[in-house]
């Protein structure tokens, strides 16, 4: 873990926050087939488990998204708060349930899953309304589920114009609505291969020409991961740096994504060269695969 400076400024992470409920088979699934496993509930959604591992890093982080009027979301609030996240901005949608989402992994890695999102759907650009006034953050994590029009309202916003936008990647099938970001001055793209291809509308070979192709495009900065093989960062200044993620079986996949970006951004907040901010965030990443690695801790 790496221990930030104390700062006034924080990390503004924008997206879903909601249960996840995880069922880990011990055996390889087949469609059909009733396997022993265990199964796990733990907060889960992109922003809130960048708000949490930024905080595992020593960042303060604070969570701006939609959850129900219901227990479940209380819950989830008193939990994510008691950790150290900051949630005053939350919004609470009346007649809403509290999302969640559902899924199946194996040892060979996820099987299948489901995201109930109904919270963060009827929010809409409203999610954006606690961000009007002036914020004092160095770095804004945006949430790639989002919809190309609270995407787009994100990027626009006074009080944003001057903080680093990070995004994370959701899925391939909806990379093409990151479109909407591309004007802001400062943002950096954490996406997988598959994702920077879709986005980029090209084949690329790997994550080497995806970060560099990014970059192309209209980003300040990309990392791009391509699975067991090297993963890559590219800035708009031409720097270009790889490093390979260590070698394990998957275990635990869901979140892997979050664990890596957050530490990424920690490095970089700590002052790490690319290299190096690079190499600490896969080996993080690797923690979380390879051992369960939760940031849900007191």
């Amino acid at each position: 873990m790496i221990n930030v400076a104390p700062s006034g400024r924080r990390v503004l992470c924008i997206g879903a926050a909601h249960w996840d409920v995880i069922g880990h088979a011990a055996d390889p699934a087949v469609r059909g087939d009733d396997l022993p496993g265990r199964v796990v509930r733990a907060p889960g959604g992109v922003a809130l488990n960048l708000a949490l591992w930024l905080r595992h890093e020593g960042v303060a982080a604070e969570l701006l998204t939609a959850l129900g009027d219901d227990a479940a979301g209380q819950e989830l609030l008193a939990q994510a708060s008691a950790l150290g996240v900051i949630c005053d901005r939350v919004l609470r949608i009346p007649g809403q349930a509290t999302g969640s989402y559902v899924a199946i992994e194996d040892p060979s890695g996820l099987v299948a899953a489901v995201a109930d999102t109904a919270a963060m759907d009827a929010a809409g650009v409203a999610l954006l309304e606690p961000v009007r006034g002036d914020l004092d953050v160095r770095r804004v994590v945006i949430d790639g589920n989002l919809d190309a029009a609270v995407l787009g309202a994100a990027a626009a916003l006074p009080a944003l114009a001057d903080a680093e936008i990070c995004v994370a990647g959701a899925s391939p099938a909806k990379a093409a609505r990151l479109r909407a970001l591309l004007g802001h001055p400062r943002l950096v793209l954490h996406l997988n291969r598959a994702e920077a291809a879709n986005l980029c509308g090209a084949e690329l070979a790997d994550s080497h020409s995806a970060a560099g192709a990014l970059c192309a495009l209209g980003a300040a900065a990309a990392l791009v991961t391509d699975g067991a093989r090297p993963a890559a960062w590219a800035d708009a200044t031409g720097l270009m740096e790889e490093a390979t993620p260590p070698a394990l079986r998957a275990p635990r996949v869901t979140g892997a994504g979050d664990r890596l970006m957050a530490a990424h951004i920690a490095a970089r907040l700590q002052g790490l060269e690319p290299r190096a901010a690079l190499t600490y965030a896969l080996d993080r990443t690797a923690d979380h695969i390879r051992h369960g690695e939760t940031a849900c801790i007191p």
